[in-house]
């Protein structure tokens, strides 16, 4: 039986994506890790991501996501609409598959005690994890946040934290490490810009306030939309759906003379909870999950043993069909990011194949050498994937500012340079990446098997196809950048990685 950990990290930054991808990164390099998603929100000025993998990795690539954050992100200077105590804010521990709840109590325990030790962060424990009933609930440990705990943990022995000295970090200040049952983030936009409604409305749907069970809300001002925002999490998705949920915030809000323009949800849902939710809208008789044609799919082609596995064709269909979806994201950039994560597969596999080979015994060791680097590379690339797509989205909130006023127009302006510098660098580094494994692909061709040369190639191929397509985004963006300095050091680079890809290479074999 598999063993498999959810962790979803909130992180207190959500408006420099350079810092995120640096924790992120972070996280990654920790072999038997997968990053499923990763959210970032402006207004929040929070990211979310969402780590997948073996409990013993997943612990330790959350804790050095606690690390790398606490180097980057200081919270005496940092502002948003989101609550938080801690540049880590949130570190919960959820079984998915073979692993108990009491399993995650112990991993956030272990975890709490290594980011202490490790990096001098306080720790406080929530949910199943907390060792006080008051500490069950989240909300009762951020009041105040960082700069009202930090005053409080040294003089109420009631408000220190469950691991480490009484005292805050400086800059970083306390991470809170639990265990939980799957979340539903959700958040739903009211066409007003009136922060008490949306504070209204949250108390009256959360159940500390008497409101629906497994419901947390709070109110929330989405200053670059000029919306007013009821921020919420869903606990247990079973006992409160999720459509319940809406359509008690749409009566709310129509009795208080606003109305919804959109809903969001921050990471990941589990399918069940859509199909609650089709299910209520449609008013199907006798509906079950057995008639969704995915499910019946898994079922058919994935479950048991001795059945068939789905095929490749199948797995690589929801990304394509992703990409044909009249959206502009994922576009080019993630298609390049794929592209390059494919090559380096390809390498790892020959590399793999190749190091068993009696014959090439002699290259045993860089064959294994050259098999991990580019599994690492490949992961990379692939989470670029996402990385477009959200570097695309940072330019899109920017240009949604507001610019009635001179000062408007200046945040504007400026947040779009910003967002743009950062749809910049996240190809350019994808370019990078891309030619070093087009470049270690070249290294592997002579030790490589003669047989499969020709996998060695084409993966040189998609190298040099993902570095085209990423500096065509660099260049796309460039053009818009104000910064002479900026432009000409990324012009600078684009030309030294593009030299770098020789066509002939790939062409000839050398």
């Amino acid at each position: 039986m598999k063993h498999l950990v959810e962790c979803v990290p909130n992180f207190s930054e959500g408006r420099q994506m350079a810092k995120v991808d640096a924790i992120v990164d972070a996280m990654r390099a920790v072999p038997g890790v997968y990053i499923l998603a990763r959210e970032s929100d402006a207004d929040h000025n929070r990211s979310v991501v969402t780590l997948v993998g073996d409990p013993e990795a997943v612990r330790e690539a959350a804790v050095r996501g606690v690390g790398k954050a606490a180097e980057l992100i200081d919270l005496t200077r940092q502002t948003g609409a989101h609550p938080r105590v801690g540049a880590t804010d949130v570190v919960p521990f959820i079984p998915i598959e073979g692993v108990t709840i009491e399993d995650c109590v112990a991993l956030a325990n272990e975890a709490g005690r290594q980011i202490w030790e490790r990096f001098h962060i306080p720790v406080y424990l929530y949910e199943a994890a907390a060792q006080w009933p008051e500490r069950t609930n989240l909300e009762n440990i951020r009041r105040g946040q960082f700069e009202g705990l930090r005053e409080e943990a040294q003089r109420n022995p009631q408000r220190a934290p469950d691991i480490g000295e009484p005292r805050l970090h400086p800059t970083a200040g306390a991470t809170v490490v639990g265990a939980r049952k799957f979340l539903i983030a959700y958040n739903i936009n009211l066409n007003t810009s009136d922060l008490e409604i949306a504070k209204r409305i949250a108390k009256t749907i959360r159940f500390s306030s008497g409101g629906m069970p497994c419901v947390k809300a709070m109110g929330v001002d989405l200053r670059a939309r000029n919306l007013a925002q009821v921020s919420m999490n869903l606990t247990d998705f079973e006992q409160t759906p999720i459509h319940r949920v809406f359509e008690t915030v749409k009566r709310e809000a129509e009795r208080l003379g606003v109305g919804i323009v959109g809903s969001e949800i921050v990471g990941l849902i589990p399918r069940r909870a859509i199909e609650m939710t089709a299910e209520f809208y449609l008013q199907v008789e006798n509906f079950s999950p057995a008639q969704v044609l995915e499910n019946r799919l898994e079922e058919s082609l994935g479950g048991a043993p001795g059945e068939k596995p789905p095929t490749l064709a199948a797995l690589a269909q929801p990304f394509i069909d992703a990409v044909a979806n009249p959206t502009p994201a994922p576009g080019g950039g993630s298609v390049a990011a794929l592209a390059g994560a494919l090559g380096a597969a390809l390498g790892q596999m020959v590399a793999d194949i190749s190091r068993k080979k009696k014959s090439l015994a002699a290259h045993s060791k860089p064959l294994a050498d050259t098999a991990e680097e580019l599994r690492r590379a490949s992961h990379a690339l692939a989470e670029g994937i996402d990385r477009d797509a959200a570097s695309y989205e940072s330019v899109l909130t920017a240009h949604r500012l507001p610019r009635e006023t001179p000062e408007e127009q200046n945040r504007r302006n400026h947040a779009i340079q910003q967002a743009l510098m950062g749809a910049v660098s996240a190809p350019l580094e994808m370019a990078r990446r891309a030619t070093e494994v087009f470049e270690r692909l070249g290294q592997l061709e002579p030790m490589a098997g003669t047989s499969m040369l020709s996998d060695v190639r084409v993966g040189r191929m998609m190298a040099a196809t993902a570095v085209r397509g990423a500096l065509e985004n660099v260049a796309t963006n460039l053009a818009s950048i104000t910064d002479a300095a900026f432009a000409s050091r990324v012009r600078s680079e684009v030309l030294s990685l593009a030299t770098r890809v020789d066509e002939t290479s790939v062409a000839t074999g050398r």
